[in-house]
């Protein structure tokens, strides 16, 4: 028995059963509850939603209704306004004689003007003729009216007239006086890249730019004052004995692409018709010789120069007039109509224009040539007038001491003779080879070879310049330290730094009027310190110029800031750095002078630069410092903004 298991009995399988179909209805149940629970909330999210954007719509049709009663409230009062005018005016219109504001018995009546009547019929004046009177006379005041009203109006229209013309006047002044401001401006930035020119010429960096400039000064004959004031500025330049085109000889492709824009710019800044006529013909000139390095790089070096010698073979040693008529004759061959090889007669052409161009500049530089030794002669001639007469006041003054009242002056005054005063005899057994085999020549003939040369240089059509004698500077004994080498590696990466569009060089030295004297003069030689300055300008859009300008036409530029450079590698005490300051000159409100200075063996240096107030935030680019041997400084000029 213990080992047989018993079966479920009957009523237990019927438990079970009912204990499953209870148990699946307890689920059935709690999934049906579970749904039920997600409809309530679905519904309950559905009418919050219905209930918000009900909200939203009430508050809509709220403003809506206030903004629409808010404006009929304004019209209704637009319309009550208007209806009180009206009836004011109908209060007025319906007044009647024994009932009006005014007390007034007559008021429905025309006036009538009963004493004049009753003077008229007195003056035996009848009814018809004062109706005539008065016809006349209301006619009459009619035509006076009509007359002041026409007065009125030509009064009017000669105001506006009146106001056209000065208003017109106005604007021609402005633009005459702009056009002054342009011109002036105009001169000035020529008279700057001349002085650069000749500063560049003067510190041996010359471009090909700056002998053209240079010589082209010399084209018209100074006057005393200007040959005064360039005396001392070009006592180091000489002219170019070579006709200005051959400078192109020289020059590679990307120099001669430079020598383009520099004409260029020459050629805006010029107001000289002849020297409009030089830098035109330049111009020619320069683009012949781009043609032809183009034509070298298509077509080979050695098939252009066989074309350029046949041409040049044809077209050399002629004059302006030969050429000019050398032209004509092939203009009429390739207008003949005639067989002709149209390439070789329109090349030809287009040459003579060159050649042309190339006469021009030679006569031209003929004149300069011919000026500029007439201007060295005379100076010349000057300073031998000066020697000369230095050496007459002083055997003057010699003459008047050998007289005899002013012997015992003399013998008092004279320093008594020491042999050391006259040179020593040299013996002539102790003179080199060389030396003693030199001509002995008299007096007479020392006389006469001096007076041939000077007849040679009188006839020669160049005068040399003076040699200056070379001044060595002492070798340093210590080799230069590591702030030297980093101070001029400084000065030359700053040179080789591009110019931005708005800048432009600033290195204008101005003279000190009266120059300090050094305590250190005997211990150092002074000399002047290397410098390297920008000036930046730009156009001033203020109320004046948006008026009158725009970025088509835009306005005069103006100096806006500066950037100085100055290089102080040999300081002697590198612990204090160099210092500027402003020093304004009495009478002069548009420039000050910025002076800067420092230690041995540095001497002052200043610029002249525009009296304007500097802006000092580091933002706005101000810089002030001294590192490597380099003192930068650089500003900007506050702007200045107005209000009404």
């Amino acid at each position: 028995m213990g080992g047989h298991s018993r079966s479920p009995s009957p009523r237990s399988r019927r438990y079970d059963d009912r204990d499953d179909r209870h148990s699946r209805r307890r689920s059935r149940s709690r999934d049906a509850d579970d749904d039920l629970k997600r409809k309530r909330r679905r519904d309950s999210d559905s009418r919050s939603r219905s209930r918000s954007k009900e909200r939203d719509r009430k508050e809509k049709k709220r403003k809506r209704d206030k903004s629409e009663e808010r404006r009929a409230r304004k019209a209704e009062k637009r319309r009550l306004r208007e209806e009180e005018e009206a009836r004011q005016i109908a209060e007025l219109s319906v007044y009647s004689a024994t009932d009006n504001p005014f007390h007034d018995a007559n008021l429905g009546q025309q006036f009538r003007w009963h004493k004049k009547n009753e003077k008229e019929r007195k003056e035996g004046m009848s009814a018809a003729e004062s109706a005539r009177r008065d016809a006349i006379r209301r006619q009459e005041a009619k035509e006076e009216l009509a007359k002041l009203n026409k007065q009125r109006a030509q009064r009017e229209a000669e105001m506006r007239l009146r106001e056209e013309e000065d208003l017109r006047l106005k604007r021609l002044q402005e633009s005459v006086q702009m056009s002054e401001w342009v011109a002036k401006e105009g001169d000035f930035r020529l008279e700057q890249e001349r002085h650069r020119a000749a500063i560049r010429i003067k510190e041996k960096r010359a471009k090909a730019i700056d002998f053209l400039a240079m010589n082209l000064k010399y084209v018209n004959p100074p006057t005393e004052e200007e040959e005064e004031e360039e005396e001392a500025e070009d006592a180091g330049l000489e002219i170019d004995l070579d006709e200005p085109y051959k400078i192109f000889d020289n020059l590679t492709p990307e120099q001669t692409e430079e020598l383009h824009e520099d004409i260029e710019r020459y050629l805006t800044l010029e107001h000289s018709d002849v020297n409009i006529d030089f830098w035109t013909n330049m111009m020619v000139v320069c683009k012949d010789r781009l043609d032809r390095i183009k034509s070298d790089q298509r077509l080979g070096r050695a098939a252009a120069a066989a074309v350029e010698a046949d041409i040049s073979a044809l077209l050399a040693g002629k004059t302006y007039e030969q050429l000019s008529s050398l032209q004509r004759q092939v203009q009429d061959k390739l207008t003949s109509g005639e067989p002709v090889d149209t390439d070789y007669w329109e090349g030809l052409l287009q040459k003579l224009l060159v050649w042309k161009a190339k006469a021009k500049l030679k006569s031209l530089h003929e004149v300069v040539v011919r000026n500029r030794l007439e201007q060295l002669r005379k100076r010349q001639r000057d300073q031998a007038l000066q020697a000369q007469e230095e050496l007459l006041g002083r055997a003057a003054a010699s003459a008047k001491l050998a007289q005899p009242g002013t012997q015992e002056l003399v013998e008092e005054e004279k320093e008594p003779y020491d042999r050391a005063m006259s040179p020593p005899l040299i013996d002539i057994l102790k003179l080199p080879a060389e030396e003693r085999e030199i001509d002995i020549m008299t007096e007479k003939e020392a006389l006469a070879a001096l007076i041939k040369r000077r007849r040679e240089v009188a006839a020669s059509r160049f005068v040399a310049k003076t040699a200056q004698p070379v001044v060595e500077e002492p070798i340093p004994e210590e080799a230069p330290s590591n702030a030297d080498l980093a101070s001029e590696a400084l000065y030359r990466a700053e040179a080789e730094k591009d110019l931005d569009e708005e800048e432009e060089l600033f290195n204008m030295e101005e003279a000190i009027a009266h120059p300090t004297s050094y305590n250190w003069e005997d211990k150092y030689r002074p000399r002047k310190p290397r410098y390297f300055n920008r000036v930046h300008t730009g156009y001033e859009w203020n109320k004046y110029n948006q008026t009158h300008y725009d970025t088509d036409n835009p306005p005069p530029k103006v100096v806006q800031g500066y950037k100085f450079n100055i290089f102080y590698p040999d300081l002697i005490d590198k612990s204090k750095a160099p210092t500027y300051k402003i020093v304004k000159e009495p009478g002069n409100e548009e420039t000050v002078l910025l002076m800067f200075s420092a230690g041995p063996p540095y001497e002052d240096i200043a610029f002249r630069i525009v009296n304007r107030e500097w802006e000092y935030s580091h933002k706005r680019g101000f810089k002030s410092s001294f590192d490597r041997g380099c003192l930068s400084l650089w500003f900007q000029f506050r702007r200045n903004f107005y209000r009404k």
